[in-house]
């Protein structure tokens, strides 16, 4: 039995809430690192972040991404798609609020945006196009 998801379990596990790993080439080596980030099936993937951190400036100078979210306990699923950056705008105080509620909750998200008022206006936001998809469920294979 095939433990591949379909197009729509892909779509709406990428969509649930999960804590993704963001690839980047970095230089000569790759760059694996945890991130807060949103998709809706059918659409990009987008995150927050300073152009200044070093996941950024790889982002930026290739284009390119890999993004792997995953579940922690068993039965184990993972969705990882990798494409290409397609734009990068300035950051609002709306979507810092999405994401802040997304991860966090009201009450949490609120006291991290209070906690980083200063920071505001200094991240962007990055919308990545996803091209190509890896999944796995293995609650089907049994």
């Amino acid at each position: 039995m095939s433990t591949k998801m379909t197009r729509e379990e892909r779509e709406a596990f990428l969509a649930d809430l999960h804590v993704g790993v963001l690839g980047v080439n970095h230089g000569d080596i790759p760059l694996a690192v945890p991130i807060w980030y949103d998709y809706e099936p059918g659409g990009d993937v987008w995150l927050l972040a300073s152009p200044e951190s070093i996941k950024c400036k790889g982002l930026e100078a290739t284009g390119q991404f890999s993004l792997c979210a995953q579940t922690e306990t068993p039965p184990y699923k993972y969705v990882t798609v990798a494409g290409t950056l397609r734009e990068v705008e300035d950051s609002t105080p709306e979507a810092s609020k999405h994401m802040a509620y997304r991860y966090l909750g009201p009450e949490f998200g609120d006291m991290y945006l209070a906690a980083n008022a200063d920071s505001e206006g200094s991240s962007k936001l990055y919308r990545l196009t996803p091209e190509r998809w890896y999944t796995v469920d293995y609650g089907k294979a049994f």
